[in-house]
């Protein structure tokens, strides 16, 4: 809004006189540019004074002045006119926050023709027109008359463009109605007697009609800010409601006590809410995040506790393993360590770091054992590797009797070598069989010998027919025992045989000599 003011000291008044609210813009001396420089406020008048140098500092635009001495004045470029800061959208995910007198919205005002609302006298006298006739507005002696219109339309404008600011404000509800009320009212007084050239008596008329619809604007500005604190209030409520069910419910540790610090973050860039309000809403959420740390706080005291009874009950398996683990039983222990690591897998974690400490000590004790009964399994498979094939030159040799030619000395040899055969110890289980086909390949030869050299009619003796059947049934029995690889059981199954075998053997000698 423009000022009034007087010729200061020195300042150059021309006749006719300036009415009311009127500049006088003198040139100086020949070939300088003239400058204007604002005069000491007085009366109702306003002058510019030749204050070489000095910018003026009474209105936004520079006076345009010439140089007398030049043959065509060029006007100095008109000033742009001040605009206003677009305010930021509101982010989506957030309500708008309550107006504030900051948020000015963008205003684009086109400058106007002070031609068409003014002119210059010759005596230098500037004119406006308005509904009451001519006003003199001020006294322009720098220079070409257009010039001068000019000066005094960017005052115009400038008067503009804060009547269509505060405009834009009271649309957009981005200030407070009762400033914006205050303003209009003052420009509405000054702009019909303001030293501009432009439509005065409408630029008047717009600033009367925002102090007209300034008190409706301003209960819907109140009901804005209360809808605007509501919403504000609703945010922290949920905020507040949401870190309540956390503290009942969950049971994500880590992810809940990072979104409890998140709401905090959340809550602090919520404002506008009354302090009685926010400090009852702020209580809810304190109680609830204390309220989870109490809860998380003893659910990790128990599982402290439940980790130090899994401690002590690995340490126990531990103790079980180590002894166990000397052992040269291999089949029983074999059987418990087994058992200690399906006991060991029952057993609760006791944490990453304790727990694989303990798991190394329990493995090692188990790996002793383990090495031991391998170093053992390669021992005997050595030495059963050994029998084989020391059974297999038996057979061999077993193979190469002819009963038909010597039966009695092919059943002799036979008998020997069985007797050796069954002295030797185990054999790999893989080839137990076949050996055994083998070795009673050539029993049924020779005993296939013995019967056909027997007369056809006579038939065989039952008591030998029965030793053989019990001799057949004890091969059997040793044969399962060396499979099973039950030392005892073996070393029965042997001693059976060989009783059978004699016991067929004389059965045998009895038919013959009938």
């Amino acid at each position: 809004m423009a000022s009034t003011d007087t010729p200061g000291d020195g300042a150059q008044q021309d006749s006719p006189p300036v009415a009311e609210n009127a500049e006088t813009v003198v040139p100086e001396a020949a070939g300088a540019l003239p400058a204007e420089a604002p005069a000491p406020e007085s009366g109702g008048s306003e002058a510019v004074t030749p204050l070489a140098g000095t910018p003026e500092a009474s209105t936004p635009g520079d006076a345009a002045v010439a140089d007398p001495t030049a043959d065509a004045p060029v006007p100095a470029p008109p000033r742009p006119r001040p605009m206003a800061p677009r305010p930021a959208p509101p982010q989506a995910s957030q309500p708008s926050p309550a107006p504030t007198a900051t948020a000015e919205p963008a205003v684009d005002v086109p400058a106007s023709d002070p031609a068409q609302w003014g002119r210059v006298a010759d005596d230098g006298t500037v004119y406006v027109r308005t509904a009451d006739g001519e006003r003199a507005v001020g006294s322009w002696q720098a220079g070409d008359p257009a010039a001068g219109l000019a000066h005094y339309g960017r005052r115009y404008d400038d008067l503009a463009t804060e009547v269509a600011l505060l405009e834009a404000r009271l649309k957009a509800h981005t200030g407070n109605p009762s400033d914006i009320r205050a303003k209009a009212q003052g420009l509405a007084e000054t702009i019909p007697t303001a030293a501009a050239v432009g439509d005065l008596d409408g630029l008047a008329a717009r600033a009367r009609a925002m102090v007209a619809t300034a008190d409706s604007a301003t209960a819907e500005f109140r009901a804005e800010k209360a809808a605007a604190r509501a919403a504000q209030v609703a945010r922290k409520e949920a905020l507040a409601a949401e870190a309540e069910q956390i503290a009942a419910e969950s049971t994500a540790w880590k992810a809940a006590g990072d979104r409890l610090k998140a709401i905090v973050e959340e809550w602090k860039k919520i404002r506008g809410i009354d302090r009685k309000t926010d400090e009852a809403l702020w209580s809810r959420f304190a109680a609830a995040r204390d309220a989870f740390g109490r809860r998380r706080g003893a659910h990790f005291a128990s599982l402290d506790a439940q980790r130090s009874e899994a401690r002590a009950a690995k340490q126990e398996l531990i103790d079980e393993a180590q002894q166990l683990s000397t052992s040269t039983d291999w089949g029983p222990t074999s059987a418990a360590m087994r058992s200690l690591m399906d006991r060991w897998k029952a057993v609760p974690r006791t944490g990453r770091d304790g727990d694989d400490d303990l798991w190394k000590q329990f493995r090692a004790a188990q790996d002793v054992f383990f090495a031991a009964r391998a170093e053992s399994d390669k021992k005997r498979t050595s030495e059963e590797l050994a029998n084989q094939q020391a059974k297999e030159e038996l057979l061999a040799e077993a193979e190469k009797l002819d009963p038909s030619t010597d039966l009695r000395g092919a059943q002799n040899a036979l008998r020997k070598i069985q007797e050796r055969y069954d002295a030797i110890g185990h054999v790999p289980r893989g080839v137990m069989r076949s050996l055994e086909d083998r070795m009673q390949a050539v029993e049924q030869k020779v005993r296939g010998a013995a019967d056909t050299s027997r007369a056809r009619t006579a038939p065989e003796n039952p008591m030998v027919t029965s030793m053989r059947a019990a001799v057949t049934k004890a091969e059997e029995q040793l044969a399962k025992a060396e499979a099973a690889g039950d030392a005892r059981r073996i070393e029965e199954a042997r001693a059976n045989l060989a009783t059978r075998r004699e016991w067929l053997a004389e059965a045998e000698k009895s038919a013959s000599r009938r």
